[in-house]
């Protein structure tokens, strides 16, 4: 018999904190009648400046099936928190994860943006990314290097060698949601393998809490300025001085430098 689930969550606290964030938001976008398109990263939108959809989409879904895809395979990948011996673990997770969702919706920005701009493909220019997917085929990647003979479990019956866990998903996902974005999960896996073979390396606490602090600060920004949310007690100046016209703050800028502080 298996490990009684209460056990199970406790073992895997940031796995199992991620999956009710998930469900929470899922219930809410569903009892509010919000549509993908108001959550989720499209580049017409990165471009308009809500950048604060990189955070809103990954943690959204609109789909039923797309949810219980993504939270089953995580669920399963959420061994990785029990892997402190092998220098994985918990924070490792924690860690990683925020890399992998920022990155990975950076990733499939730029691809939208050298589909556009260099091949002329305007149909990407509206496509809507949404979903947890780009984490889940970050950790299947990571976890299919740094432990090959692990076991992928899906919806409780299905079990794939993690080793082509990433590959077999990013087929399987497309048959069975064919709306999926085929682009999101290949970023997902190419962040994944950059983690894995050391190219992003050196997260710990600190750069973490760093890294925690400016998402923040770029989400609220970033929601003021496109006008998703007005914040009243948010006031953004702008970067130019109209009484200084072609100059603005670069003046003050450079009476600063020449006062003899250091700006890092």
């Amino acid at each position: 018999m298996g490990k009684p689930l209460f056990y199970e969550i406790l073992e895997k606290p940031a796995t199992s904190c991620t999956i009710g964030l998930c469900t929470l938001i899922w219930f809410y976008i569903q009892k509010k009648n919000i549509g993908y398109s108001h959550v989720g990263l499209s580049y017409e939108t990165a471009v308009e400046g809500h950048h604060w959809r990189i955070i809103t989409s990954a943690f959204s879904h609109i789909s039923v099936v797309h949810l219980v895809f993504n939270m089953s395979a995580l669920w399963s990948l959420g061994v990785v928190e029990q892997l402190g011996h092998m220098g994985l673990g918990v924070g490792y997770y924690l860690h990683y994860s925020i890399v992998l969702v920022i990155c990975s919706g950076l990733l499939v920005l730029v691809c939208y943006h050298v589909l556009i701009n260099r091949f002329k493909i305007e149909y990407f220019r509206r496509v809507t990314a949404v979903g947890y997917s780009c984490v889940v085929f970050g950790w299947m990647t990571i976890l299919s290097v740094k432990q090959p003979s692990s076991k992928l479990n899906l919806f409780g019956f299905l079990s794939l060698p993690i080793s082509f866990a990433p590959f077999e998903s990013l087929i399987f996902t497309s048959i069975i949601v064919p709306q999926a974005s085929f682009l999101g999960h290949l970023s997902g896996i190419i962040v994944g393998y950059s983690i894995s073979w050391g190219l992003i390396h050196g997260m710990n606490d600190y750069w973490a809490v760093c890294m925690v602090g400016w998402i923040v600060v770029v989400f609220v920004v970033s929601l003021k300025q496109s006008g998703a949310y007005d914040f009243g007690w948010l006031k953004i100046e702008s970067v130019t001085d109209p009484t200084l016209p072609g100059t603005g703050r670069m003046l003050q800028m450079t009476s600063l430098l020449d006062g003899g502080d250091d700006i890092v």
